[in-house]
């Protein structure tokens, strides 16, 4: 029998749209015949069973998934690739080739590559992105005429590329730690463009920035090398007084735990804990190297952790312990990072697959689990809870993927799901819709006519 859900109507008229689904995700299993309406950019009524397009609908064939949230991104990264991978190296060397592409960087040339990059994402399913943004000043540190022209970019770059974005507006204020708990050492040459000087004079410019319905405006703390111990409760404050999601790369390196115990005799997550930066709309970046005093910490406080295994891989970070943080109740979010490849379906894959090599075991995540971090666990930790699924009253930003590819053809629809975070890519994306928007029609971006001309174009302005 047909169900249909269809509460009152939000203020803005009768329904605009169906979208009429031939397979749909509906959280815990693949539903064929779905018609979707949507009003306002929110989704007002879905309805299954419904085995003819409605008049009018939009047809949408594959398994429509609600819009992927891409929890960690720096926009910028994106130039390195390829780049970087030519010869060998550590974490450390391939920063210093990342601060020889942000400092040429200029709000024009950021909204470029941004746009580009954005394009890139919604043509891989993302509706929404967490940029964690610290490029803040023109190089040598001095300030641009608008204080956020750069953070500005960007919320504009996501508007013309048609996904959604919570600037995680980041304090970076030192190169790391010095001698004793109190002393740590002025940013280096490359860092001073990223450097407020303060978190008192961090806040008060990014106090200045302004969000809406399309852009969400969070705070991020670099890490715990990059802000002073003593100013990272002003970081947690802005955040708090807003309800804004606060981020913080988190135990990404051995070195920097060291530092950090060295410096102030406990580990960074113990040190975040003692300074109020935890909590339920705190998110850990990586979390790769934690003690199991770590582990607790962040799962008694709901601090939620966001995996990068691309990024983690590429950079021979090493693998998280992702399995006991979410028993210990970190809910788990993921994110393309440095954007060695932008394809959520792999790192959801990889989050799996990694730790079937680190245990010999398999089975860890469920592909009903691996989508709820790509999907609703990610727009949560981006300050959008109500997204991420197909219900009345969520946004109308979904994705469809291709079930008649070399990739995912050949298994039964009802294991769409499986087919889908075990064996598509990016590639397989056929419509990304945002706020009811066809961003994505056909594996065609529809705003930005040529993306790979543009990321391109983009890319080689930066290495000239």
């Amino acid at each position: 029998m047909p169900l249909t859900t269809r509460p009152t109507q939000p203020t803005g008229g009768p329904v605009t749209e169906t979208y009429w689904l031939s397979h749909a995700w509906l959280g815990t299993h693949v539903e064929p015949d779905v018609a979707l309406d949507v009003s306002g950019g929110v989704v007002v009524g879905v309805r299954t069973g419904i085995t003819t397009p409605p008049p009018g609908a939009t047809v949408l064939r594959g398994l429509t998934l609600p819009g992927l949230a891409n929890t960690h991104s720096h926009a910028f990264h994106r130039a390195l690739r390829s780049t970087v991978q030519v010869g060998s190296g550590t974490f450390w060397t391939w920063r210093e080739i990342m601060y020889q592409v942000a400092s040429r960087l200029t709000p024009d040339s950021y909204f470029d590559l941004a746009r580009a990059v954005y394009a890139e994402m919604a043509l891989a399913g993302i509706t929404a992105v967490g940029e964690f943004h610290y490029l803040h000043h023109a190089p040598g540190g001095t300030r641009y005429d608008n204080p956020n022209a750069m953070g500005e970019a960007l919320i504009a770059a996501a508007g013309e590329a048609g996904i959604r974005i919570t600037l995680l507006d980041t304090a970076y204020l030192a190169a790391g730690f010095g001698d004793g708990p109190e002393r740590y050492r002025q940013p280096d040459p490359h860092q001073l463009r990223f450097s407020d000087t303060t978190a008192d004079a961090w806040a008060e410019r990014a106090s200045l920035i302004e969000g809406d319905d399309h852009a969400l405006i969070g705070a991020a703390v670099h890490s715990v090398r990059a802000v002073p111990a003593a100013q990272l409760a002003t970081v947690a404050a802005w955040a708090e007084e807003r309800r804004a999601p606060l981020h913080v790369h988190l135990s990404e390196q051995p070195a920097e735990n060291e530092a950090c115990l060295a410096a102030h005799g406990r580990t960074p997550a113990r040190l975040l804990a003692d300074h109020g930066v935890l909590g339920p709309r705190t998110t850990g970046i990586h979390n790769t190297h934690l003690t199991a005093e770590d582990i607790t910490l962040l799962g008694s406080s709901t601090t939620g952790t966001c995996m990068c295994p691309t990024t983690e891989r590429d950079l021979a970070d090493g693998i998280g312990p992702a399995v006991a943080l979410q028993r210990a109740g970190s809910p788990l979010s993921l994110g393309s990072d440095s954007h060695a490849v932008i394809d959520l379906f792999e790192e959801a894959r990889a989050m799996e697959l990694d730790e079937r090599l680190r245990t010999r075991t398999r089975g860890h995540w469920t592909a009903a689990a691996l989508l709820r971090a790509a999907t609703a666990d990610g727009h949560a930790a981006l300050g959008r809870p109500e997204a991420g699924v197909l219900e009345p009253g969520a946004p109308a930003d979904l994705t469809t993927v291709a079930l008649d590819s070399v990739r995912t053809a050949g298994p039964a629809p009802r294991l769409a799901a499986e087919a889908v975070v075990f064996a598509a890519s990016a590639a397989d994306v056929r419509h990304t819709v945002v706020a009811g928007r066809h961003i994505v029609r056909d594996g065609h971006h529809t705003l930005v006519e040529d993306v790979p001309r543009a990321l391109a174009s983009a890319i080689s302005a930066l290495h000239r």
